[in-house]
């Protein structure tokens, strides 16, 4: 599973959809997604983060999926800031 980043139409919100390992166990597993928020000030600038949480991957599915409907884009141009 990879990791994905959603921007809005004002491009001014970002969202980044990636796997969440849980480490606690001795042999990790991918069972749910990390979702983190980032607010975006200045292109040139880092996306501040603003909070995260943790999802299903059935529940993070179906945010995408409305986020998508929302007019929400796939993007990489913050892939190297996180």
């Amino acid at each position: 599973m990879e990791e994905f980043t959603l921007i809005n139409k004002k491009r001014d919100r970002i969202k980044i959809f990636k796997p969440f390992e849980d480490v606690s166990k001795p042999s990790p597993t991918i069972n749910a997604m990390e979702i983190k928020y980032a607010c975006v000030y200045k292109r040139s600038s880092k996306p501040v983060i603003k909070g995260s949480r943790v999802e299903s991957i059935e529940d993070a599915r179906k945010e995408y999926k409305k986020l998508l409907e929302d007019g929400w884009k796939k993007t990489s141009i913050f892939k190297s800031y996180f």
